[in-house]
């Protein structure tokens, strides 16, 4: 199978989903009522690690973020986030196919917070990546090994048995060092070369 082992281990978003659009920006703007977009933004992503790590909720992550309680904006904010987090990357999920129909076992690792985690369960695709592990409930992100380590307790294999898919140089290098087999994602048809799935309908 072309250096593939029992298992496949995706990451989540950029790889299974697409990256947030502009226009998923411009709409997490206006539920804020962001004044400025660089601030806000470099914010966003500096306070994201203990977002993903379970170690901010919700209202504390987004009323840090902006300066203030933000109340019965809340439910609204957090939608917009999901949603902005919810593309699928069909080209993507189609290799995932590929490869469950070739009795690979799937699985995914996400840095992410509850929200988006309970949205990622409920999405058509899961049962085809029975298995989903995420940052928030792990209590560490990527590309910490320590979340490498549970993961493949939890699945109870060996690293050497495992191929990583992920978009961030870093999650790849820390993977690899652990022993797994690890590859960066550019795009599903480089993915489909790597997997040994050209052709595979």
């Amino acid at each position: 199978m072309g250096g593939v082992g029992e298992w496949v281990l995706f990451d989540y978003g950029g790889v299974l989903c697409r990256d947030q659009s502009a226009a998923d920006r411009r709409e997490i703007e206006a539920a804020v009522g962001v004044e400025d977009p660089d601030r806000f933004w470099a914010g966003y992503w500096s306070l994201r690690r203990p977002y993903d790590e379970g170690a901010l909720s919700p209202a504390d992550y987004w009323s840090r973020l902006v300066g203030t309680d933000v109340g019965d904006r809340l439910d609204a904010i957090e939608a917009v986030d999901v949603a902005s987090w919810s593309h699928p990357y069909e080209e993507s999920l189609a290799l995932a196919r590929r490869l469950a129909g070739r009795g690979t076992r799937l699985a995914l690792l996400s840095n992410c917070p509850e929200p988006i985690a309970v949205a990622i369960d409920g999405m058509s695709w899961t049962d085809i990546v029975p298995d989903r592990f995420y940052s928030c409930r792990l209590g560490v992100t990527k590309p910490d090994p320590a979340i490498y380590q549970k993961v493949l307790t939890a699945l109870g294999a060996r690293p050497q048995d495992v191929t990583f898919v992920d978009d961030r140089p870093p999650n790849v290098t820390a993977a690899a060092a652990l022993g797994m087999r690890a590859l960066l994602f550019t795009d599903p048809a480089t993915l489909a070369a790597d997997l040994d799935l050209q052709g595979d309908a």
